[in-house]
């Protein structure tokens, strides 16, 4: 069975994607960057979901020499001109802190309208291997911003988005409903053909 790694460190997102992938079909082994505690986290320098991910994937797949897949995800918020964007997970300043971020959020949003709220979760994901192949796909996952979050699944901004056609937050499906929709399950689902075409 052909090891592939997920390049993240956050264990709720390695769980979330261990579920995705093997609910379309990929049998591989999936483990996260823990299992390579000396490969070092690599900076998110590009201006775009689709460029992070590729530098994250392209970084683990030299250091281990194995496949890699990563993504890079956030929310982009319509009256905010498409921010956060790329900085959603250090937009109150310090990287992966998920209540200040979406306090600042939440803050700056405090007086805007119910119709102007719209917003959607984008997410690039991206596979690398060690010889430089590489392939992107992106989903996207359009809804509204609550005024306060609600739902403890999840994570990151789940709980004040709720989705087109959902009267629920993110943080309020279940992690089975929540992937059949989402911005990562879509790119994921899509990039499950790449990796049979590219590996198997």
């Amino acid at each position: 069975m052909t090891r592939l790694i997920l390049a993240t460190r956050n264990a709720a997102k390695v769980i979330e994607l261990r579920a995705i992938l093997a609910d379309a079909g990929l049998t591989h082994e999936l483990v996260g960057t823990d299992a390579y505690p000396d490969v070092p986290d690599v900076k998110e320098t590009g201006v775009t979901f689709a460029e992070n991910a590729l530098l994250k994937a392209h970084a683990m797949a030299r250091a281990t020499g194995l496949p890699a897949i990563a993504d890079d995800s956030g929310i982009c918020v319509d009256v905010l001109g498409g921010a956060p964007g790329i900085f959603s997970a250090r937009w109150a300043g310090r990287h992966g802190d998920d209540q200040a971020n979406l306090d600042l959020l939440l803050g700056q949003l405090a007086d805007i309208a119910e119709e102007h709220r719209g917003a959607h979760f984008a997410c690039a994901a991206a596979l690398a291997l060690p010889d430089g192949t590489e392939r992107v796909v992106e989903g996207r996952l359009r809804g509204v911003l609550r005024y306060a979050p609600v739902g403890d699944g999840g994570f990151g901004y789940d709980p004040i988005l709720q989705p087109d056609g959902e009267g629920r937050t993110c943080a309020e499906l279940t992690a089975s409903e929540k992937n059949a929709i989402s911005h990562r399950g879509q790119a994921f689902r899509g990039l499950v053909s790449a990796v049979r075409d590219l590996i198997d």
